[in-house]
């Protein structure tokens, strides 16, 4: 796994916030973050057997989520950087009916270490806010994609409503922050850094361009909670 030093004190941050990052996701998003997945799922297109990758796949809910979805000859692999993040995802696939369908494998998603045109479909859920750079990520998932393939992303926006972008600044600055520091034994720096990461991240006009220059086609977005989040999908060409 080769990583910038950015990438390593992201996934050294991301360690440290492992073992209560599925309860801060639920505090954070309001519960809605599972409704979000859930929807997004609903227009994938499945079919009776898809190699599957979910890049940046953290503690695996969304590699859960694909390997419920999918045909029972089809496989799903779950990358991320975070050797402590995977831990609690490989105990919840171990606990689950999936452990012969889902493999983990920690890597850069920046890097992917596999070869090209080799996954049907790939996903990835609020990570590409955190790539040092997210278009080289994107051209990585372009490259292991089949021809035809579909990519998926889940990430978190911002509000373009005047009225609501103010409340919604509040929350992100202000309010989650405070979460961390009561939910997470302390962790108020951490959560910080994603909320920075977060409002710092390019709307989704220049990421619908992004996905452009890297060559996808027949993209299409959609938006959660007033704009807090938003889906985007797209294919190989």
């Amino acid at each position: 796994m080769v990583q910038s030093p950015k990438n390593t004190n992201v996934s050294a941050m991301f360690d440290r916030l492992a073992p209560e990052y599925d309860r801060m996701n639920n505090i954070i998003s309001l519960g809605t973050h599972r409704h979000w997945r859930r929807k997004v799922m609903q227009k994938i297109h499945f079919s009776q057997r898809d190699d599957i990758l979910d890049v940046a796949t953290g503690t695996a809910d969304w590699a859960l989520a694909l390997a419920a979805s999918s045909s029972r000859q089809s496989r799903v692999e779950g990358l991320d950087f975070s050797g402590e993040m995977l831990a609690v995802g490989q105990q919840k696939i171990n606990a689950s009916s999936y452990k012969n369908k889902i493999q983990l494998t920690q890597g850069d998603a920046m890097a992917l270490p596999y070869g090209d045109n080799q996954f049907d479909i790939v996903t990835i859920g609020f990570g590409l806010r955190n790539l040092p750079d997210p278009k080289r990520g994107l051209a990585e998932i372009y490259r292991v994609l089949k021809t035809g393939g579909q990519l998926v992303i889940l990430e978190t926006s911002q509000p373009q409503n005047r009225f609501i972008k103010p409340f919604w600044q509040l929350y992100i600055r202000k309010i989650v922050p405070n979460f961390g520091r009561v939910f997470a034994n302390g962790k108020h720096q951490e959560y910080r850094y994603l909320d920075e990461t977060t409002e710092a991240f390019m709307d989704f006009k220049a990421l619908d361009h992004l996905l452009a220059q890297v060559g996808f086609i027949e993209r299409k977005t959609f938006s959660f909670n007033l704009g807090a989040a938003r889906a985007y999908y797209g294919i190989k060409d």
